[in-house]
Formats: C-alpha cells, structure tokens, sequence
C-alpha cells in the first residue's frame, strides 16, 4: 500500500466511498502480488482463500469504519493469525453467503486497532475456506 495515501475518518458518505476505493485498490495490489489468493492459517493449520465475495463483502463492511479500513490493510497478519471464536449458520437468503454451507468467526487482536474479527466462509463439498468479511470490532 502507498504509504502516502491519507484514510479519511469521518463518516460522509463521501468518505465512506472514498474508503471502500482504497480497500479494493488494497485487495487488487495483494492479489496481483500473491497470485495463489490464499494464505496459511496457524490455528486451523489450513489456507483461507481470497476470492471475489471477500472484496466485496469487506469493502462494503470495512468502508463504514475508518478502524476497519485500517486493518484490512494488515491483511496478511490477520489471515495467518486469526483464531476461531465459533461457528454459525448463513443468514437465509443473503445471495453472498449461499455458496457457503458455514461460516466461521474468527479474532485477531490488532496492535492499535484492538480485536479484529474475520468471518471465513466453508464452502459446501470443497469444505475450501474463503475469507468473506474483516471488520474491526473494538478500538483502542
């Protein structure tokens, strides 16, 4: 990420825009770097995959928070770091969480951000683990 690039921190929904921009340029810079879209998780000592449901779930979510945008930009860490909380069911009738016969809660604690969550999607039959949302749930 540029380093020059200044995150808005309000909540107009021009800054929020300006936010969810940031995120999927991120998520466009990480995939062109690490063409196999996934990394290895130490807890679940399996890869959770990058696909197109996770950029747009998280810059939807993320965008909202100006916390949330900052930690997406750890992404790497949160990925290998997470730890599972739980596991829940797909909200009915979300066309996002369709493909998914589960989804797994997941926390990182981020320094200067606090606890991040991660949701990771398990596909049906594949049972492959799909990054689908990273938001910041406390700030310090």
């Amino acid at each position: 990420m540029d380093s020059n690039i200044t995150i808005p921190q309000g909540n107009s929904s021009e800054e929020i825009k300006q936010r969810e921009k940031i995120i999927r340029d991120f998520y466009r810079k990480w995939k062109k770097e690490n063409p196999s879209q996934r990394r290895y998780n130490l807890s679940l000592k399996e890869y959770i995959n990058i696909r197109m449901v996770s950029i747009i779930e998280t810059s939807e979510h993320a965008a909202k928070s100006y916390f949330s945008t900052i930690a997406i930009l750890q992404l790497d860490a949160i990925l290998i770091g997470a730890k599972k909380i739980s596991i829940c069911r797909i909200k009915e009738g979300n066309k996002n969480q369709k493909p998914f016969e589960r989804m797994m809660i997941m926390e990182y604690e981020l320094i200067g951000i606090g606890k991040v969550k991660m949701t990771v999607g398990i596909r049906r039959r594949t049972q492959e683990k799909v990054q689908y949302c990273i938001t910041a749930i406390t700030n310090i």
